[in-house]
């Protein structure tokens, strides 16, 4: 053979084998004697961490409940590159991946992931009672994104060990809880934790101690930033009731044993409510504070940013902050521009568009974003529109507005309903505007579980502009009379600026060839359904009342499936039985 075409077909065979080991797959049911490389032959979680040796390599986790009894750990030798991290993703389009770890007692030792590598990339996981933290991370340059950490025995997501420089986007973190009370956060970038660490978009509720927790020991003068994240009901356990030896602050920026070190924390346009104490908490801390476009209501006291002075140089900077139901005690000496407390407003209720929190705990966006809420957004006419100070940060208007929310400068449509009935030949959606500026229309979107994508249906004409109420309607002719249908409406301007509704699902729940039912509509920690056998594949699927999709199930081969749900946020769902081209719902409510 000539050796140019030998050469040639060696490099073509070495490209394919580097290829089919860049991906390795991994399933509840995986088998570690096989390398995962092939998606219908899956291996187990700890053998793809054994196997990504490879920069850039993809760990692909299928949907479903992974029960582990033992620490996963991704040492330091398992680190990625700058530019090429290693990945460990949910798969596309399937349920949300759950590291179940409750098999695990608690102990100090038993953390569910410790990720001791750098330049790792984990997205759309489930971290579920774990001994000690959901996730503890002694690497640096990471970033974890869009995952949950929930009923840990210690905090959810800890960063210490000299971590840097990584970053937490679009995650949750709630109900985690010690024996005690004393320990357990959403977050926290604390102890011996390096400099550099970021969130963004995280919300942490509902957790023993605090929400963010920046305590030092020894660490000292590491920075920290915090931009759009959300902190309410810390102190408080997952039942509602209070936790005696929790601190119960929404974001704790730092402290240390001696009160003595430094933690310097930026937060901007973050939002902290119905804490058991300090929304804003300085906590001794002698670094730099920065407060820019923040918002606290209703918290045990909503800013207390008055410990003790500042280490030398540093500064405490509070600007264009709201303080509402609630009070607030900060340094003589902190810089301060246009405070809801020190520009001469009065802050009310008629104030916010809502001050109704309970949106805040709505899933999120399918792309992991926050979801979108009327709590604490501005309400027209409030004085706390445009009359902030500039300080880098973009705003609509003549100047910016005081709090975490920004308005538009004009509210071209003010949405007061949307409803979706079922009907003989579809959907009857039906909407009511209190008033309308500069309102082009409104184009209707659909998604269906088994699309699960957004389509636009049609369009109905606005009224331009008008201050008296007006009512719309639209049919959507589908004879999908046994699948959820998901609405919403997308405004649009004359000048092409574009606006969601919130999303609505319609449901028949009929029982005409009812094909499956719930034992009981009202579950905590598991879901029974009698059926009967069925003879074709048959998948159960949950998603909550916008649609998002928590996990999917199959079907027993007996007249009776049982679905864990006790990690589910408590809230109405939907499952959804998937078998051939028939689909039959029923509603449940998670307690």
């Amino acid at each position: 053979m000539n050796k140019t075409v030998l050469t040639f077909l060696l490099s073509v065979l070495v490209a394919q084998v580097f290829l089919a080991q860049s991906i390795i797959y991994v399933s509840p049911t995986g088998s570690a004697s096989v390398n995962g490389s092939d998606i219908n032959q899956p291996t187990t979680l700890a053998n793809a961490i054994t196997l990504a040796t490879t920069a850039g390599v993809t760990i692909y986790l299928r949907g479903g409940t992974y029960a582990l009894s033992v620490t996963q750990s991704i040492a330091s030798s398992r680190s990625g590159a700058a530019g090429n991290l290693k990945k460990l993703h949910a798969y596309p389009g399937d349920s949300r991946p759950v590291l179940d770890f409750s098999a695990m007692a608690f102990n100090s030792s038993n953390r569910g992931i410790s990720l001791g590598a750098s330049y790792w990339h984990i997205k759309g996981i489930d971290f579920y009672r774990a001994g000690d933290n959901g996730m503890f991370v002694s690497g640096s340059n990471n970033i974890i994104e869009f995952c949950s950490f929930y009923e840990n025995y210690d905090t959810g997501l800890q960063i210490g060990n000299g971590a840097a420089n990584n970053q937490v986007i679009n995650c949750d973190s709630y109900y985690n809880a010690d024996p005690t009370g004393e320990n357990a956060d959403g977050f926290a970038a604390k102890l011996d934790v390096g400099t550099g660490n970021s969130f963004k978009g995280c919300r942490a509720w509902q957790n023993s101690d605090d929400g963010w927790d920046g305590y030092l020991r020894p660490a000292n003068d590491v920075s920290t930033t915090y931009e759009n994240c959300w902190a309410f009901k810390n102190g408080y356990t997952k039942s509602g009731g209070t936790t005696t030896a929790g601190d119960g602050n929404g974001f704790k920026t730092g402290g240390s044993d001696a009160k003595d070190l430094s933690h310097n924390a930026t937060l901007t346009r973050c939002l902290s409510f119905g804490n058991k104490a300090d929304g804003f908490d300085q906590n001794s801390n002698l670094g730099n504070i920065t407060l820019l476009n923040c918002t606290a209501f209703g918290n045990g006291r909503n800013y207390g940013m008055n410990d003790r002075a500042l280490a030398s140089g540093k500064l405490l900077t509070i600007k264009n902050c709201v303080s509402a139901t609630g009070t607030q005690s900060i340094l003589a000496a902190a810089v301060q521009a246009t405070n809801s407390w020190t520009g001469g407003f009065t802050v009310t209720n008629a104030d916010f568009v809502s001050i109704d929190p309970a949106a805040a705990e709505n899933a999120r966006q399918a792309d992991g974003s926050l979801p979108n809420i009327m709590f604490m957004q501005l309400a027209s006419g409030s004085d706390l529109i445009n009359r902030g100070t500039d300080i880098g940060l973009p705003f609509n208007g003549s100047a910016p507005d005081l709090g975490c929310f920004e308005t538009s400068e004009a509210i071209p449509v003010t949405l007061a309903s949307f409803d979706g009935q079922k009907k003989d030949k579809g959907v009857l959606l039906s909407w009511k505007t209190e008033s309308e500026q500069n309102n082009k229309g409104w184009t209707i979107q659909k998604r269906t579980l088994t699309t699960d994508k957004w389509m636009n249906i049609g369009f109905v004409k606005g009224n331009g502009t008008t201050s008296t109420p007006q009512y719309f309607s639209f049919l959507d002719i589908d004879e999908s009379v046994n699948e959820v249908l998901y609405y919403r409406l997308q405004q649009e301007d004359f000048d092409g600026h574009l606006s969601l509704s919130r999303t609505i699902s319609v449901s028949s729940e009929s029982k005409k060839n009812e094909s499956f039912i719930c034992a009981s509509n009202l579950v905590k920690e598991e879901l029974r359904l009698i059926h009967p056998p069925f003879e074709l594949p048959a998948t159960f699927v949950i998603t909550d009342i916008t649609g998002h999709k928590w996990l999917s199930q199959s079907a027993s081969v007996s007249n009776q499936t049982h679905i864990p749900v006790q990690h589910l946020p408590i809230g109405v769902y939907f499952v959804q039985l998937l078998r051939g081209s028939q689909s039959s719902v029923q509603k449940f409510i998670k307690q």
